[in-house]
């Protein structure tokens, strides 16, 4: 779950778990981004080889409105804290908003005219 204000801006991320919640409370991870550090709806994408549905990847295109600087960053999805395990400077800005799509290569293969 994305953390918004009114805009298409996302200042954090929430990982909800609403099958082992403990009363009221379902968030087992949370991740912010910084002061100035807004970033767009973050995309899922599993591990292959995967056995939870929380074993692979989040993935977010993120912009420093201080630094100016962009970056697209890889976030391990099974842990607590949302761990960064890659973040790639960008040469240029992203906008707010934009939406991705993961695909496998044999899930491109499948389709028709595939060469």
């Amino acid at each position: 779950m994305a953390i918004r204000d009114p805009t298409s801006k996302v200042s954090g991320i929430v990982k909800l778990d609403f099958d082992g919640a403990s009363g009221e409370d379902c968030v087992v991870a949370t991740r912010s981004f910084g002061e100035r550090c807004f970033a767009g709806e973050p995309f899922f994408v599993g591990k292959e080889e995967g056995v939870y549905e929380d074993d692979g990847y989040l993935l977010i295109y993120a912009h420093n409105e201080g630094s100016g600087e962009s970056s697209f960053v890889v976030m391990d999805a099974k842990s607590s804290t949302l761990d960064i395990v890659a973040s790639v400077r960008l040469p240029q800005r992203v906008p707010y908003g934009f939406h991705g799509l993961f695909v496998y290569q044999r899930d491109l293969q499948k389709q028709k005219n595939w060469q």
